[in-house]
């Protein structure tokens, strides 16, 4: 299997670097092939604009899906998002690393999504979710919080963590076809104590390592049971 880490924190001593270098450490060590995207490192533009052409449909008015579906029928994206679409066009396996913040992915990803998740790529009429482009692939959300597991419950103060992932984990990897296990969440890693942030990265060991191997039961189904699916 092909895997790509899409992963987006710009401190290499963060807990988000450790989650990066764990998952690529054991789908390595496991005999996959591993592919990382470290969009702060790399200085990936999150911006969208006409620049991401090499070539112009409509000159006067800048609709920027219908100059997407331009370049996707006529090869002219610009370099840096055919590198990014090379590199998701060979995973089987799409990993996101990301620290949650205010409640959403940090804006390098989200423009990564924008940019390199194109219409006629990605997706385009007819193509979502069951019918999507992705479908036979995965992908996975690996997520710290700086909040505690009750401030992400439905009794807490941020509300329910499948509420507030929901726009990530449905309206953006869902929507691409992909079959996708509930996310996994090290909540509140800048404040427990070592012991709790060695747990959790065994535990996203075992979690990679699993979306990596597990047998779908069902090609017609986007999500698989995995520790308490969100469907």
């Amino acid at each position: 299997m092909r895997a790509l880490i899409v992963y987006a924190h710009p401190e290499p001593t963060s807990f988000s670097a450790a989650m990066l270098r764990v998952a690529r450490e054991a789908l390595e060590g496991a005999g996959h092939e591993v592919e990382v995207s470290d969009l702060y490192a790399e200085g990936f533009d999150p911006t969208a604009g006409r620049h991401d052409f090499l070539d112009v449909a409509d000159p006067d008015r800048f609709h920027y899906q219908s100059e997407q579906a331009h370049a996707a029928a006529t090869g002219t994206f610009a370099p840096d998002i055919v590198r990014e679409q090379e590199r998701v066009a060979r995973a089987d396996l799409l990993l996101f690393v990301f620290p949650l913040w205010w409640g959403g992915v940090p804006a390098i990803l989200k423009g990564w999504f924008d940019r390199v998740l194109a219409y006629g790529f990605a997706y385009e009429d007819g193509m979502r979710y069951e019918t999507g482009f992705f479908r036979g692939r995965r992908g996975l959300l690996g997520v710290v919080t700086g909040g505690t597991r009750h401030r992400f419950s439905s009794g807490g103060s941020y509300g329910a963590i499948e509420q507030v992932l929901w726009p990530t984990q449905h309206c953006m990897i869902e929507y691409l076809g992909l079959t996708t296990f509930e996310p996994f969440v090290a909540y509140a890693a800048p404040r427990v104590d070592d012991a709790q942030r060695a747990a959790y990265l065994d535990q996203w060991r075992e979690r990679v390592l699993d979306a990596a191997a597990d047998e779908l039961s069902d090609p017609d189904d986007r999500t698989v049971p995995l520790g308490g699916m969100l469907r």
